[in-house]
């Protein structure tokens, strides 16, 4: 950022006020400190925002175990025979 003096702020000044006139001048100082507040506000409420999202951890499933078909035995399980209907007579 430049380093603006006390004489160059002073040149600026006399300027804007032959530009613009000394009644228009304190209206256009007004929205200008108006405009910079609301720049400032939406500036620090979008960096609240990205700094809680940053501190927050995303909600991970955690992982599901993949399950060995090995029984605790080191056997593996063999499928059940079904059930027999006994014959109709």
């Amino acid at each position: 950022m430049p380093n603006i003096g006390p004489g160059e702020l002073l040149v600026v000044l006399l300027i804007a006020l032959l530009v613009f006139g000394p009644r228009k001048l304190p209206e256009l100082g007004k929205s200008l400190g108006h405009g910079l507040r609301e720049f400032r506000k939406s500036t620090g409420a979008v960096g609240e925002e990205l700094r809680r999202g940053l501190e927050t951890t995303p909600d991970v499933p955690a992982p599901v175990p993949v399950l060995s078909p090995v029984g605790r035995a080191g056997k593996t399980p063999q499928p059940e025979a079904a059930p027999v209907d006994p014959p109709h007579s």
